[in-house]
């Protein structure tokens, strides 16, 4: 199994949050002015510019409104708490943490979810709605809370399709061959990335800048937002639209944290995570082309290659995790009903 190790220690700064403890499920609202009962720290990666951390100050705004500020939610862009794994390492040690975390990062705890990240297994954002509302993907969800700590408030966050941003035109596979791409640190992503001709490379992602930069890596692999949010466009020429992996995340906690929260902030919590999951989605969805156009007056190049070769090139990367050529049967027969 192909994994590189995290970066970037969390170290002190996470905070465990005690229960809420008290005569009142939201005492410190009553009270007024009081400190909040329970406290949620959620990291992600990307930067303030990003729907993503758009979606999470809905989120942040709703919980916190219907708690009337017992439930307090802080956002840290950026990485500043630290990247996926680390975060989600956290909230299964019982930190009240939380992160958007991708499919192929939580196929660490539960393999078969990681095939949702798998090369041209969705068209679009509908077909993932599907799978993630099926039986299937909840036997996933029960699996990770009850064996690993982690509950999923919500896999609805589509962050976009991943294309190649390098220095050079990605026509054909045989553009990639011998080229450094920085890819997520997860089995399913490098596998991909590999089966596309290139050597997968994991670095964090606020090391991708000035990798690029400083030549340490060839290009990285990525959806519109993060590409622009990171400021790619002033050290790579070009955006290949590969579109070879739908990146669908899930707003996960501690499963731990999340069972001591009084039963209606465990409803508004998972409420307001779908919604926010797909507000932010539907931005993304409705900013593709804005993206490409802001790219361009910066002066990227945007290639649009013929996608067949590479369905062909990745076809054999199911074969590599047990049981996915199954299950991806099963995805298939789900989203064409």
């Amino acid at each position: 199994m192909k994994k590189f190790l995290p970066l970037v220690a969390l170290g002190s700064t996470l905070v465990i949050a005690g229960c809420g403890g008290g005569e009142s499920e939201s005492s410190g609202s009553e009270e007024g002015g009081g400190s909040p009962s329970h406290e949620l720290q959620v990291g992600i990666v990307v930067s303030e510019s990003d729907p993503m951390y758009e979606g999470l100050e809905s989120f942040k705004e709703n919980v916190e409104e219907r708690t009337d500020g017992d439930l307090a939610i802080e956002i840290f862009p950026d990485s500043s708490l630290g990247d996926t794994a680390e975060i989600q390492e956290q909230a299964i040690a019982g930190a009240n943490v939380g992160t958007l975390a991708d499919a192929g990062i939580m196929a660490d705890y539960s393999p078969e979810i990681g095939i949702l990240q798998g090369p041209y297994l969705f068209e679009n954002y509908e077909d993932i709605q599907k799978v993630t509302d099926s039986d299937l993907f909840a036997g996933w969800e029960e699996d990770l809370s009850s064996s690993q700590n982690l509950q999923i408030l919500s896999f609805n966050w589509y962050q976009g399709a991943r294309h190649m941003v390098t220095n050079n035109a990605i026509n054909t596979p045989e553009d990639m061959n011998g080229q450094s791409i920085r890819t997520i640190g997860a089995d399913v992503f490098l596998e991909t990335i590999e089966a596309m001709g290139a050597n997968p490379t994991g670095l964090d992602w606020a090391e991708v800048y000035p990798g690029i930069q400083q030549g340490v890596i060839d290009g990285a692999e990525a959806q519109h937002s993060a590409t622009y949010g990171a400021s790619l466009y002033e050290v790579a020429d070009h955006i290949s639209k590969t579109n070879h992996i739908q990146l669908i995340t899930g707003l996960v906690v501690g499963a731990e944290w999340f069972s001591n929260l009084p039963e209606d902030y465990q409803t508004i919590v998972t409420e307001e995570a779908e919604a926010a999951g797909i507000e932010a989605s539907n931005t993304v969805i409705e900013g593709e082309e804005e993206y490409e156009g802001m790219m361009e007056e910066e002066g990227m190049t945007i290639v649009e290659p013929d996608l067949e070769p590479f369905q062909e090139a990745t076809e054999g990367v199911y074969e590599k995790f047990e049981n996915y050529p199954e299950i991806r049967e099963e995805i298939m027969t789900i989203t064409e009903n």
